[in-house]
């Protein structure tokens, strides 16, 4: 067995990628990198019938955006490729062949028809068909017929498959790094096919085979895959090769903990379930990705790596450094996880506050000049400085950096409408005449640098003096300023904004609702 740890993702390209699919992923890679050892992908194309076009593209293209480095593999290179299948197809046929020499495989002959007929006879008699040891003496295979007849058959070109003989009641046994010790009788389970009659490997074969010729040390890979790890276990004894280590993960469960988290549940729930927003090449559909709805790649490693794993403490931001440095296999759940969509917008909340202000800024003020006449800014006026300290103010109210807009546009554009239910609640009889006063007082203070903190003391006095409380004043001043009751502390939206504006806007709304 090869001393160095080496772990393979191994995604076959029959559509978008999976966030449980990426979650695998990144298991391996925080596997492979705490253990010094090497990350691979390969792609297992291996059943053209389901190939969808864009698909291999679209997974490099998922870990590039993730920040997921493989070491070897598809796009990459290295010392056991290709690192294609399809591209491995000339090597499959003799390890098949071996099989089949060692009597541990055997040539069947049965048409998709005939065996469909079995299907409907055992149906009919309430009963599940299985091509296994119970049932392949009777089915039109090498066991079965003369090795004459099997030799004419295959002379003269009789389509076969060839399928893996499970021995009779014996017990298969293996050790998974997650599950513990797992042990399975071989009389239930059925001789899979390993070998295609269009002349491709199944993925049995062709994963054992991939896996021992790249010197795969442990297969980290979805609980879905655990009732095939009794064959795969058993090919590796049947070749006489050394086995590696299994785990395997468990699912990322929908919301509301009923079943795996699939595409039907993002679309009925509104959230993405897909790294990359997916163009579908034959129904023409468009499914969302995190990164076009605004999700940080860090933010998504984060959620996904806390989905059935945690390092037994408090901690929940961990870095793609820390998270290596942390990860153990003995730490990730037998069960199921559920998945939040309200705490994957919090993972996103937290890195986006880690964004540099500069470099948000900068991001904000290109989409303010793109959009300019449909927001109804003058452009001209736009100031990367501006920009710069709206960013400071309203970031941590935002989760996305699609959310600025929302929580800043009163920066850019004075109100014309005001929040119905704020206004309801916050101007009534008789606070337009004390808005009137407000304003005559504001007037009269010094424009200059220090203006909005004398404003505020102002304000604080009037309050005070008037018998007041802050909500009946303050609040009623932010909704004139504002158009609502949002935003951050009302002394600094006075600062940027400035003595001639914040008056301008108080005058108009006393206008306006004239209560």
């Amino acid at each position: 067995m090869n001393n160095r740890v080496r772990v393979r993702f191994a995604p076959s390209p029959t559509g978008p990628l999976h966030i449980g699919g990426v979650r695998t992923a990144l298991f391996n890679y925080l596997f492979a990198k705490k253990n010094n050892g090497d990350f691979l992908l390969r792609i297992e194309d291996t059943d053209q019938t389901r190939f969808v076009e864009g698909a291999e593209e679209y997974i490099i293209e998922s870990f590039k955006w993730l920040g997921l480095k493989f070491d070897e593999g598809v796009g990459i290179g290295g010392d056991y490729g290709p690192y294609k299948q399809s591209e491995r197809k000339s090597i499959y046929k003799d390890f098949a062949m071996e099989l089949v020499n060692k009597g541990k495989a055997y040539y069947a002959f049965d048409s998709a028809e005939e065996l469909a007929q079995k299907r409907s006879e055992a149906e009919a008699n309430k009963q599940t068909f299985q091509y296994d040891c119970k049932t392949r003496k009777g089915l039109k295979n090498s066991l079965s017929l003369s090795k004459e007849e099997v030799e004419r058959m295959i002379a003269e070109g009789e389509p076969y498959v060839i399928r893996f003989l499970f021995p009779e009641d014996e017990m298969i046994e293996f050790d998974d790094m997650i599950r513990g010790h797992i042990t399975m009788n071989s009389s239930l389970l059925d001789d899979k096919v390993l070998y295609k009659s269009d002349g491709m490997p199944t993925y049995h074969l062709a994963n054992i085979v991939d896996d021992h010729l790249m010197k795969i040390t442990h297969v980290i890979r979805g609980e879905e895959w655990l009732p095939s790890t009794p064959l795969h276990v058993m090919l590796y004894k049947a070749f006489e090769w050394d086995m590696p280590m299994f785990a395997h993960l468990p699912l990322i469960l929908k919301p509301d903990g009923k079943g795996k988290l699939s595409k039907r549940d993002g679309d009925r729930l509104g959230f993405p379930v897909f790294p990359l927003e997916w163009h579908d090449p034959k129904t023409k559909e468009i499914s969302s990705g995190y990164r076009e709805s605004g999700y940080l790649p860090e933010a998504v490693v984060n959620m996904l790596a806390l989905l059935g794993w945690n390092d037994g403490s408090e901690q929940e931001i961990f870095s793609l450094e820390e998270l290596v440095n942390r990860f153990s296999i003995e730490r990730i759940s037998k069960h199921g996880a559920k998945f939040d969509m309200e705490k994957t917008k919090w993972f996103n909340h937290q890195y986006l506050q880690k964004v540099d202000t500069k470099d948000l800024a900068k991001l904000y003020f290109e989409f303010l000049k793109s959009n300019s006449a449909e927001l109804k800014l003058d452009s001209t006026k736009l100031e990367i400085d501006f920009v710069e300290t709206i960013v400071d103010l309203v970031k941590e109210r935002c989760s996305f950096a699609k959310e600025l807009w929302e929580n800043s546009d009163y920066f850019f554009v004075a109100p014309t409408e005001y929040a119905e239910k704020a206004l309801k609640k916050r101007w009534k009889e008789g606070t337009s005449a004390r808005m009137m006063e407000i304003i005559s007082h504001l007037e009269n203070i010094e424009d200059g640098s220090t203006w909005a903190e004398k404003a505020e003391e102002f304000l604080m006095n009037y309050i005070q003096t008037n018998e007041l409380n802050m909500g009946q004043i303050m609040n009623s001043i932010r909704l004139a300023v504002v158009g609502d009751t949002k935003g951050p502390n009302m002394l600094d939206i006075m600062k940027v904004l400035g003595k001639k504006e914040i008056i301008a806007r108080i005058k108009i709304a006393t206008e306006r609702i004239n209560l």
